[in-house]
């Protein structure tokens, strides 16, 4: 297969520091990837070698099929998105989104027709004459990211493009972004350390652990069949358990302790047996904290001495603090021979079997 972003083997110090240790990928064409993981994990790295930024120690990075590792960042045919928007505070907006024509010596009827062009793309042009100061800051990124789509670029490189805006104007350009990129069908890669930015952006999720690719995938793939310890932790709202054999329906091997994770939709929860799907598969539990979530309520019960979260419908009666309540473990994730593994609970097959 042909990828349009190819990454073969890719080694890259920084003194003692491996911030890419053999990195493989590849990202088909039109595709919106999310490189996703903490705080050093290598993501950041692999933007700006992609970028020409940064060269790797070793290995091949290949776009369209050719080989740049020795091309020159202008000569790769990318738009890059900074975190800070780096735009000229003494130029308009419309000057900034010609900037990148002009350094092309592009000619002025065709950089005022690409340029009414993306203002219009991006919904400001009304705003074309002010100055990046005269904008909010959602706005500020919508010019950065039609600066960078101005000389027609075949790759877009995003890093970290909603980090310095806020909660309910990020949500909003998440979605805008999305609709773009779609629009254009522009090969487009960005990187965050926000989970539900991810989620909710990217058709698929390139996870980087400790310069390392850990998993790739759709959003839904990575979510619900993680592939190592790592990425069961790393998505999702987690609660690690030492040993899920102690738990009903999840039996003890001869290996010892069995470690685990279980999440939030893995639990039900219910004030009597009434509540709960199948009542003799289910714990007895004491609700410990309740948390308002707008659209539900998380509960902190804790069961055989270990505290579990579990989501509750604002619909159903309230949970009070203290109070005895039924909890049904559907599944956890188990982390068996270095490998996460779904475990479903096995009292349920047999009380379907016993109804």
């Amino acid at each position: 297969m042909a990828y349009e972003v190819e990454l073969r083997n890719i080694d890259k110090h920084y003194g003692d520091f491996k911030a890419s240790d053999h990195v493989n990928f590849g990202v088909n064409r039109g595709r919106l990837i999310g490189l996703l993981g903490p705080s050093g994990s290598g993501k950041t790295t692999i933007l700006r070698m992609i970028a020409g930024l940064e060269r790797p120690d070793s290995g091949d990075i290949l776009i369209d099929g050719q080989r740049v590792n020795n091309l020159a960042p202008g000569k790769r045919g990318i738009g890059f998105v900074f975190q800070n928007y780096a735009l000229f505070r003494h130029m308009t907006v419309r000057e900034n989104i010609a900037f990148g024509l002009k350094v092309q010596k592009e000619g002025k009827q065709k950089i005022r027709s690409r340029v009414d062009e993306l203002t219009h793309l991006i919904g400001l042009d009304k705003f074309a004459d002010r100055y990046p100061m005269q904008l909010s800051v959602g706005q500020r990124q919508r010019v950065a990211f039609a600066r960078a789509l101005a000389p027609s670029p075949r790759l877009l490189l995003l890093d970290e493009p909603f980090a310095a805006i806020d909660a309910k104007v990020r949500k909003e350009l998440r979605g805008w972004l999305r609709e773009t990129i779609h629009k254009l069908g522009i090969t487009s890669i960005f990187v965050t350390h926000d989970q539900d930015e991810a989620v909710e952006v990217a058709d698929d999720i390139i996870i980087t652990n400790k310069g390392r690719v850990e998993q790739t995938g759709t959003p839904a793939e990575i979510y619900q069949l993680p592939r190592t310890p790592f990425v069961a932790d790393f998505i999702g709202e987690s609660v690690h358990v030492p040993d899920y054999t102690v738990f009903k329906g999840f039996e003890a091997g001869e290996d010892g302790a069995h470690p685990g994770i279980i999440r939030p939709e893995f639990v039900e929860i219910g004030l009597n047996d009434k509540e709960i799907a199948m009542p003799l598969a289910a714990e007895h539990g004491i609700v410990r904290a309740t948390y308002f979530r707008g659209s539900s309520v998380e509960a902190h019960v804790e069961v055989k001495g270990q505290i579990l979260k579990a989501g509750r419908s604002l619909e159903k009666p309230p949970l009070q603090e203290g109070a005895e309540v039924r909890v049904l473990i559907h599944r956890i994730l188990s982390f068996g021979d270095g490998k996460a593994e779904t475990v479903e609970n096995k009292s349920k097959r047999k009380e379907s079997v016993v109804i």
